[in-house]
């Protein structure tokens, strides 16, 4: 039996505010961490993302105080990542309310750093990140760490799949060509590395319509991310549901 797809809200904080950009870039207020997830909760969420944007920039970790204040609120599941570069800082986050940890730009320079979190947490507490650029003139997608801004020269597909191997439970998938467009996710790339990896798969990055939620779990992805559309109130979580239910989709209800 297929297990029920996920809707996830993501916030994108800095300075303890949660912003939003496109394609990485222009970051603008969109409210209260705490606000918008008892919001995220009531309308049915299944889990919650918190990305402190700003950290790897800053050489910081995530801000665990967002998160505090956010677990102790609600009662979903939530992942944070942003900042994450060794198992004291996935200890800290997880002590301060967090269900899983996201490890981005840390894993792509020490992937072992995955298998010694994993070791010590379970690889059910550990997500890999991974922000996608299409490469220009060629097949596939390049990995791309700090915050977007520095190519690795990494093929997605491949990364994947070795972060999956030193103990990755599950991929947070983001393309940054299609990031706050609203053009929809890339199903391409969803199709490419839920079809390379045995763990679940989240895809974000583009989300405009309700039909880009259904494709991009018809692609493969175990789940779907967005942010401003629905702190804008564009869409709604329970409006997503009962749509991709009409497609025959299986979701969790609260």
């Amino acid at each position: 039996m297929a297990l029920a797809k996920r809707v996830v809200p993501c916030l994108d904080i800095d300075r303890g505010r949660v912003v939003k950009g496109v394609r990485f870039a222009g970051l603008r207020d969109a409210g209260d961490p705490v606000r918008l997830a008892q919001r995220y909760e009531a309308e049915g969420a299944d889990e919650l993302v918190i990305l402190d944007v700003t950290a790897t920039l800053e050489g910081r970790g995530a801000t665990a105080a967002v998160v505090t204040q956010v677990a102790e609120r609600v009662g979903i599941p939530v992942t944070v990542g942003g900042g994450v570069r060794r198992a004291e800082d996935v200890r800290t986050l997880l002590q301060a309310g967090a269900d899983k940890v996201a490890l981005n730009t840390a894993a792509v320079g020490d992937p072992a750093v995955i298998a010694r979190c994993a070791r010590r947490f379970g690889a059910q507490c550990m997500v890999v990140a991974i922000d996608a650029r299409r490469r220009a003139g060629e097949a596939g997608w390049e990995v791309v760490v700090g915050a977007g801004r520095t190519p690795t020269g990494l093929g997605v597909v491949d990364w994947a799949v070795a972060a999956v191997a030193q103990g990755a439970g599950e991929l947070l998938l983001t393309s940054i060509d299609r990031d706050g467009t609203q053009l929809g996710y890339d199903c391409a790339l969803v199709a490419a590395v839920a079809g390379a990896v045995p763990v679940p798969v989240v895809a974000s990055g583009g989300a405009g319509r309700l039909a880009h939620f259904a494709e991009a779990l018809e692609a493969g992805a175990d789940a779907v991310l967005a942010a401003s559309q629905f702190h804008d109130r564009r869409l709604s979580i329970g409006a997503v549901k009962q749509f991709l239910v009409t497609r025959g989709i299986e979701v969790r209800w609260p």
